[in-house]
């Protein structure tokens, strides 16, 4: 298990614009991997890799069941409304009320060169956005 250091808000690299990730290698496992490590020992649902200083277009989400590794994750298609209180990782004990679409549609490639379309899954928790 690797954690990796969680970036807050401050941090310019969350103002940045990730790169779309064209490599899948054993280092964009290790990203991945240590993704989740960090995201489930902070207590989170969801983690970006710009999050933990990695200017990559990766994410992991758990609302509940398992892990999902998305890269290069795309929005198609989002669907009504649904205001919740939440939080975020990078903005540590602040929660807040957030509009935020009640389905997402997300095309995105997970692993190592395997592509997931996620037409029939809904998103909560403002995990993707």
């Amino acid at each position: 298990m690797a954690l990796r250091k969680i970036r807050t808000y401050e941090d310019e690299i969350l103002r940045k614009k990730s790169k779309v990730v064209e490599k899948f290698d054993q280092r964009l496992c290790q990203l991945l991997d240590d993704m989740k490590d960090t995201m489930y020992e902070a207590n989170g649902i969801g983690l970006a890799a710009p999050q933990v200083g990695v200017l990559k277009r990766a994410v992991v989400i758990d609302i509940g069941e398992g892990a999902i590794e998305l890269v290069n994750p795309e929005i198609e298609q989002v669907e009504g409304s649904a205001v919740d209180v939440e939080g975020c990782l990078s903005v540590p004990n602040v929660w807040g009320e957030v509009e935020r679409p009640q389905k997402v549609v997300v095309k995105a490639q997970i692993g190592l060169e395997m592509s997931l379309d996620l037409k029939q899954r809904a998103f909560s928790k403002g995990c993707v956005s």
